[in-house]
């Protein structure tokens, strides 16, 4: 019965904002997602390019400009992206900070698609155990949006390349934000990843050697998959589907696969935890079944948790409590506090 009750719930939480997810037209966006490419670039070439990609470390590699301008003040940090887009609000990053007291560690929090609020309670668990949270704005999100849409429109979308266009700014802009952390001196940088912010922090851990832990939630290997099967993205594959198979768009969004980058994970410097909802439909369990298999198999033992809940279920009582203490205990594990000899908390 409850259970039910809770997949009732997910449902109607699912269905928020479903009238502005508009059917669009298919893009293939070459030029977007590989620029110097023209525009009349073909599927088969796109194809081609996006398994260069895969194998080019330098597809995420950055940061690719000079501009190393951050401006911090009030608890914000703002700074160009080094990829310039049509949309000058999101060329400009926003990122929330909130200081754990002791510059040591540092969470990067990248948000789940179409996030509308920062995440406060968060931030305030953590910084109160000494950990400073860097919650940033993914592309078109929160002040980067597109003006007059009313969700992240071009983060993730029937334009396959400007997806993959948006997707590498994402990384890109947390991997700037990472080298600024460690300018300011944190010497142990984590991330967490939420839903679609799992697979940007999961592209960031697997290039990234300054990563030394990350968490994702929610989260699978193949995100054409995730699109083709997920509840929250009916509207995406409603319009690829006339236009593209998933055998295609799998290997048009190689690059955007976690599975691929399994040896990055398997880094012995760098610890995984992944948490999973059993009652999942926006990420199906065959897919996260199948991301961790990829895992095993390069001999990466992620610490997993999972929980039987949805999607959206997974940031109620009791389960975002039962996530937020494993994560706790995942984050404060193996290390001691320079300043207080100890755990770093204030409390």
């Amino acid at each position: 019965m409850y259970y039910n009750w809770l997949d009732r719930w997910d449902e109607r939480r699912a269905q928020r904002g479903e009238e502005w997810k508009l059917k669009t037209n298919f893009a293939l966006g070459g030029e977007l997602a590989f620029p110097g490419k023209e525009p009349s670039t073909t599927l088969s070439e796109f194809c081609d390019l996006a398994d260069q990609a895969v194998a080019d470390a330098a597809y995420f590699a950055g940061p690719i400009s000079g501009d190393d301008a951050f401006d911090r003040r009030d608890g914000w940090l703002r700074f160009r992206s080094d990829i310039t887009t049509d949309v000058e609000e999101n060329n400009v990053v926003v990122a929330k900070i909130t200081d754990g007291g002791c510059q040591d560690r540092a969470l990067v929090v990248f948000h789940h698609w179409n996030a509308t609020s920062w995440n406060h309670q968060l931030a305030n668990f953590f910084a109160k155990r000494g950990i400073t949270v860097v919650e940033i704005a993914m592309p078109y999100h929160f002040e980067r949006s597109r003006p007059g849409s009313r969700y992240a429109d071009f983060m993730l979308s029937a334009n396959i390349g400007r997806t993959l266009e948006s997707m590498k700014q994402a990384v890109l802009d947390g991997r700037k934000l990472i080298r600024w952390l460690e300018s300011q001196g944190y010497r142990e940088i984590s991330l967490l990843g939420m839903s679609l912010g799992s697979w940007v922090a999961g592209l960031i851990a697997a290039h990234d050697r300054a990563v030394s832990k990350t968490s994702l939630l929610l989260t699978a290997g193949s995100l054409a998959d995730m699109v083709w099967t997920g509840r929250a993205t009916r509207s995406i594959r409603k319009s690829l589907e006339p236009a593209i198979s998933l055998c295609d768009l799998r290997q048009a969004w190689a690059p955007l696969n976690l599975g691929n980058y399994s040896n990055g994970f398997s880094r012995p410097d760098l610890k995984l935890q992944v948490v999973l909802a059993t009652r999942d439909t926006v990420v199906i369990n065959d897919l996260s079944r199948s991301f961790l298999q990829s895992l095993w198999d390069a001999g990466v033992t992620p610490a997993v948790l999972k929980l039987n809940c949805g999607h959206y279920s997974l940031g109620r009582p009791p389960y975002i409590v039962i996530t937020a203490l494993s994560l706790r205990r995942f984050l404060v594990s193996g290390r001691t506090c320079p300043i207080h000899r100890g755990p770093c908390r204030r409390h």
